[in-house]
């Protein structure tokens, strides 16, 4: 690919809602530009965006792709960013890279919240934004009903673009309010111009041009002094006039244009294609990027090509053949290929080896990318979310903020001696995924896989085996209970046993007594050396092997305090291990006399949520034996909820939240305390344990 200049790239990231039809956009824009000889279907695994295995067996999106293509004298980068929430790191760093966000809407159902979110992502990270009607030839689509949504949903920056022209309940032709000419399209989706409906005839319609024209004007007047004056005095804009006022309006966030298209037919694809080149905001026009100098002080990163190198990482893809993949926009300079940058997140040299441009999984290798471009870079050690820099100005773009895991399973290899494999091929998929962590539960002692819901680590358990030839079985994590006593005793623990030649012999007598300690405490009060001092050591010993284990459950003990008080010994037979031995056995007999209860681990849980769905929440973590502390309005319509809930019952919380908020809800959850478990619960609980070990 040739250099280009910054004013002629665009960087779009498709977003919205799982099935908005965002991959078979992508496809319909590749094939009408020419960068795909055919046109592919999602259904047939035959898409350029969707080549992942597994996304072609789910017939889904499961991470963020890169289409790079040639269209009219532009460079456009398209970033296909998936719509389902167990993903929802890919479209953050999609949205990151890209300077607009098209955000798909389906004609047939409406505004949904994976729309919402890209949404809200976009203002967040402060892009520009467009939203696109698809599946418009949907016998079920009515897209004047989604452009009210739209309104009522998103406010008055809503302005519509390209409209179609229903007659019957069927679309006869589609208007584009800028150019203000109507088109047909063939069964091949060229465009043949029309003549534009005309005030007579337009009782035939079921929308009436002039005020949808009228919307355009009024949002493009908003945009400068000079357009608001001339509209009021009723002059009509020209097209420049409009073009400009919504490329000026869409790049300060006061103009949201919204266009319709059909991927299957093409309908409208052309017009899109015209949209990018026209409306959309080259990297150059963007708000400068934040950064941070070594000194921690703010500077402002333009777009611009004589400007040192600056790069940010957004995306990084483990793939076994071809080693590590990082995804990267140029900010600012030049990035070439076989040069050594500044890596700025870690202060430590960088080896840049080739440089691609890609088109789904088509790479091509180039030697160098410029400021606002996209490319991918093999082998560097650079993680996402780093930055690249040129050594003579080191700067640090600040890191995208993910949601926290919030759904675990536990992981175990189907083959012995796959264990360290495991841990190796999933630190790979976690510099793939911020979202995934892999931690070892230090009291149940197993490894635990933790995502953003179920299909997130079903997916991951699939790429292990694709990726990496490792088959996990995937189990819900044991909860880590512990035992406690609740009364003082004092015990005996005797051990005697005579054989030929020297036998073994230790007494002792123990106080066992409830403390506060996750450890075990041991304290020793023997007068007249009842018990020599050499052997104090090896009663410790025997009471700290012993609370590993519990009379209850066999579950760790904790809050024990073991005080040596007395015993005997004999001069031949007494050893160490004699003593050890006895020690155990007043564990056993102290703890089963010392009224023994099993104790299980609460977390503090905070629930951010619609303020309608607060009561059913409420009612939900009351049935999961939670208790609700408090209730606190957060704006925009959401409340935080906080409560304290047990940990056995929070398995499958993330998947009734998403269900009950339609995927507007979230929460954290972090673990505080131990409590007693109800004595209900004790049989089943002991039972299951017992099962588990």
């Amino acid at each position: 690919m040739k250099e280009y200049d910054v004013n002629k790239v665009k960087n779009i990231a498709f977003a919205g809602h799982n099935g908005s039809g965002k991959t078979s956009l992508a496809e319909a824009i590749l094939y009408k530009a020419g960068a795909s000889d055919r046109l592919g279907k999602t259904a047939d695994g035959t898409t350029v965006c969707d080549y992942d295995p597994e996304e072609i067996k789910r017939q889904i999106s499961i991470s963020t792709a890169l289409a790079s293509f040639e269209y009219n004298g532009f460079k456009v980068n398209l970033l296909d960013t998936p719509g389902l929430f167990d993903f929802a790191a890919e479209m953050i760093e999609g949205i990151r890279a890209a300077d607009t966000v098209m955000i798909t809407v389906s004609a047939k159902s409406g505004v949904k919240v994976g729309a919402r979110k890209a949404y809200e992502e976009a203002v967040k990270q402060g892009k520009s934004k467009m939203f696109v009607v698809t599946k418009i030839d949907d016998k079920d689509a009515n897209f004047f009903n989604v452009l009210t949504e739209l309104k009522t949903v998103f406010g008055p920056t809503v302005c519509p673009v390209v409209v179609p022209v229903v007659s019957n309940g069927k679309i006869v032709e589609y208007v584009n309010l800028i150019e203000m000419k109507c088109y047909k399209y063939d069964a091949k989706g060229n465009a043949i111009e029309t003549e534009m409906p005309t005030a007579e005839i337009s009782e035939k319609f079921e929308y009436r041009v002039d005020g949808l024209v009228a919307a355009v004007s009024e949002a493009v007047a908003e945009t400068s002094e000079e357009l608001m004056e001339k509209f009021f005095e009723g002059e009509a804009f020209t097209q420049k006039e409009l073009i400009d006022g919504i490329h000026d309006g869409m790049n300060r966030g006061i103009i949201t244009p919204v266009v319709c298209t059909s991927a299957s037919d093409l309908a409208g694809i052309d017009m899109l294609l015209k949209e990018i080149e026209l409306l959309l905001p080259s990297p150059d026009e963007v708000y400068a990027a934040e950064a941070y100098t070594p000194t921690k002080d703010v500077v402002d990163v333009k777009c611009d090509l004589n400007d040192p190198l600056s790069a940010f990482v957004f995306k990084t893809v483990a793939d076994p053949f071809v080693g590590k993949m990082s995804f990267i926009r140029v900010m600012s300079g030049k990035l070439s290929s076989n040069s050594e940058v500044m890596n700025s997140t870690t202060g430590t040299s960088e080896k840049i080896g080739k440089l691609y441009s890609l088109c789904g999984k088509k790479q091509t290798e180039i030697p160098a990318a410029y400021a606002g471009d996209i490319v991918v870079a093999s082998k560097i050690s650079a993680n996402t979310g780093s930055t690249l820099s040129d050594p003579s100005r080191v700067v640090e773009f600040a890191a995208m903020e993910f949601p926290k895991p919030c759904y675990s399973m536990a992981v175990k290899a189907k083959a012995q001696g796959d264990e360290a494999k495991i841990s190796t091929s999933i630190q790979r998929l976690i510099e793939e995924d911020p979202t995934l962590t892999y931690v070892q539960d230090e009291t149940t002692k197993e490894q635990i896989l933790s995502g953003l819901g179920e299909q997130h680590i079903e997916v991951a358990a699939a790429k292990l085996k694709s990726k990496f030839g490792v088959e996990v079985n995937l189990t819900v994590p044991k909860i880590a209970y512990k035992e406690t006593i609740r009364k003082k005793v004092k015990v005996q623990g005797r051990h005697k046993k005579q054989s030929g030649g020297h036998g073994q012999f230790g007494d002792v007598w123990i106080e066992f007594e409830p403390c506060v300690s996750d450890t075990l405490v041991f304290e020793e009060k023997i007068f007249g050396g009842a018990v020599p001092k050499n052997y104090f050591p090896a009663v410790q010993k025997g009471l700290e092997e012993s609370v590993r284990k519990g009379v209850l459950a066999g579950c760790p003990v904790v809050g024990l305090k073991a005080i040596l008080v007395d015993g005997s010994y004999h001069p031949v037979d007494s050893s160490e291990m004699a003593f050890k031995t006895a020690a155990s056995i007043a564990y056993k007999e102290g703890l089963r006399q010392a009224d023994p209860v099993m104790l299980e681990p609460i977390g503090e849980l905070k629930v951010t949520a619609p303020d309608d769905n607060t009561g059913d929440i409420m009612g939900e973590l009351n049935k999961r034996r939670g208790r609700v502390l408090g209730m606190e309005p957060v704006g925009s319509g959401n409340t935080v909820i906080l409560a304290e809930v047990p940990m056995r019952e929070m398995h499958d919380f993330a998947m009734y939240l998403r269900q009950t908020t339609r995927g507007l809800g979230s929460f954290t959850f972090d673990f505080v305390r131990y409590e007693q478990l109800p004595a209900n619960l004790l049989t089943e609980v002991i039972s299951a344990v017992g099962d588990v070990e």
